[in-house]
């Protein structure tokens, strides 16, 4: 039986990097390193990878998809923010991971399935679910699919609906947070991000 194909996708390109970390460093740079290490789990743990945008010149969510097509899931890496009325007030109370998926992918129950797998993963390795994204007042109200795993519903998410194959789409931690932002710079941070997210793939592909 051949090895699963994952498709590792770099969330943003260099000319729109995605949000600006509290000490000035664009999303753009923290995606890929965790991306790049969750290849090489992957890779560690027998699955094949396809690196998607982690040249930083792709532009359309639907180029994105259509460059993963043939993988058994999509995974993109992103790390989060916040509404800008919320940061002036919560900068440093909001932290933790989101995962979001969308109902309208051809395989929505898998892309739970997996999301679901990756957060259980994230938990067991110490961190914690934002609760943030569902809140109706200062989240965008996204509504819970998996709350104690930290997994949104997301319909338009982009490389959710656009995907072929299961997708999921992670927010590894609040990088405007300036506590947060120093715990995913810090590399064994990282290494347990990228860790648990390979096992939670792992677990969903197997």
């Amino acid at each position: 039986m051949a090895a699963a194909l994952v498709a590792v996708d770099v969330g943003h390109y260099h000319a729109e990097p995605g949000v600006i970390s509290a000490s000035g460093i664009p999303e753009f740079e923290f995606n890929l390193k965790l991306a790049l290490e969750v290849k090489d789990q992957l890779q560690k743990s027998g699955m094949q990878v396809r690196m998607v945008g982690e040249k930083g010149n792709l532009v359309f969510l639907n180029h994105r998809t259509r460059a993963a097509k043939g993988a058994d899931l999509f995974v993109s890496i992103h790390h989060d923010s916040m509404r800008e009325a919320t940061l002036a007030r919560k900068r440093d109370d909001l932290a933790g991971f989101s995962l979001f998926v969308s109902r309208k992918n051809p395989q929505s129950a898998k892309s739970l399935a997996c999301a679901s797998a990756i957060g259980a993963e994230l938990r067991a390795a110490g961190f914690t679910p934002s609760r943030y994204h569902a809140d109706p007042v200062i989240g965008e109200n996204r509504p819970f699919a998996d709350e104690a795993n930290g997994v949104h519903f997301y319909d338009n998410l982009g490389v959710g609906k656009t995907a072929s194959m299961p997708s999921v789409l992670v927010e590894a931690g609040v990088i405007v947070n300036r506590q947060e932002e120093k715990r995913m710079l810090d590399p064994q941070v990282r290494a347990r991000v990228a860790r648990s997210i390979a096992q939670g793939v792992a677990a969903c592909l197997r």
